[in-house]
């Protein structure tokens, strides 16, 4: 018998009790006869079957709680995209009469999965080992926001490279030549994949991207008003930027207008979120839109199914982005 494959169900039969027995003498309830115990304990060894530890929560009904790992950096609680998770996942919770722990984690040290009965981890940044860790102990969890394949785990993810390659599409198709970009943090897998789907973009257009064109950020505004100001100062400009997120593309058009360059006359920005905020600036940012909290909400409910044992095979997708067109870009002047 495969060892993957057995579950408290095989136990059950070997030992031939029910799974409700197996379960009360894992969880060590004091009401199950000394031969059941015998019975099912030889069970175990026989087929050496770890317990599942959420098997192990249904029977003490400690599993009504969704455990949400989300990585430590600065600002979170200041970053649209982390608030979006976390409202899709309380969403998602509440409607389905769910605990949400929340954890944020820098990866360095093992999780506490007490009472919980699965685990989101939104995004694989420096801790791998704790998703490994859960897949060990045969937790259920799901990963948000990476395309995980490399780890034996289900994921949900948004289809950062057909991001990019929207903005570069746009604005190639608006007709800029003189496109330059601000990146997002390239040791992320979104950031990573957002600059290689808007440089393929550009590339199927036949464009290439001068080096100076390509201001590596980390998602921070501070890091897009350095950018901005080293590309507006260049003798020949760009007249197009995609800065990928929604916070850089609005400094990006900040900086502008605190330098008389006029948006999008002079110059085009696109960003990517549509974060509200987007709606509510000087000009209406076109963005990138990604759908996280649809993203975070649907994995919730995948997890849910998982935990009850009505979902058996790895759920593995990337949800599209889709463009949202507003105001802040237009065919170059000159």
């Amino acid at each position: 018998m495969d060892k993957k494959r057995i579950s408290i169900k095989d136990v059950a039969r070997i030992a031939r009790v029910s799974i409700t027995t197996v379960s009360r003498v894992i969880n060590k309830f004091p009401t199950v006869s000394k031969s059941n115990i015998q019975r099912v304990e030889a069970a175990i060894d026989e087929l050496k079957y770890r317990p599942n530890i959420s098997a192990q929560r249904l029977a003490s009904g400690a599993n009504n709680a969704i455990g949400l790992v989300m990585p430590g950096y600065p600002g979170i609680f200041y970053s649209f995209f982390a608030i979006e998770i976390i409202r899709g996942v309380g969403h998602a919770c509440e409607s389905l009469k769910l605990d949400m722990v929340f954890h944020i984690s820098d990866g360095a040290g093992p999780l506490n999965a007490n009472y919980m009965g699965g685990i989101i981890f939104a995004d694989i940044i420096e801790n791998r080992r704790q998703v490994e860790e859960a897949l060990e102990k045969h937790i259920p969890c799901l990963v948000i926001n990476n395309v995980a394949q490399d780890v034996d785990v289900s994921y949900i993810a948004i289809n950062n490279l057909k991001g990019g390659a929207l903005a570069a599409r746009y604005l190639t198709g608006l007709g800029h030549k003189r496109v330059a970009t601000i990146t997002g943090n390239l040791k992320t897998q979104a950031g990573f994949d957002r600059f290689d789907g808007f440089m393929k973009g550009m590339d199927d257009a036949g464009i290439e991207i001068p080096k100076e064109y390509v201001y590596r950020g980390d998602y921070s505004r501070r890091s897009a008003r350095q950018a901005a100001e080293f590309l507006f100062s260049m003798k020949e400009r760009p007249t197009a930027i995609f800065a990928q997120s929604d916070d850089m593309a609005l400094e990006v058009i900040a900086v502008a207008f605190e330098m008389g360059i006029r948006v999008p006359e002079d110059v085009s920005i696109i960003g990517f979120d549509d974060n509200p905020m987007a709606l509510y600036g000087p000009i209406g940012l076109t963005t990138v839109r990604q759908p996280v909290f649809e993203m975070a909400e649907k994995s919730v409910r995948t997890l849910h199914e998982m935990i009850n044992g009505k979902r058996d095979a790895r759920l593995r997708m990337a949800m599209d982005p889709e463009l949202a067109v507003r105001d802040s870009c237009a065919p170059p002047s000159s």
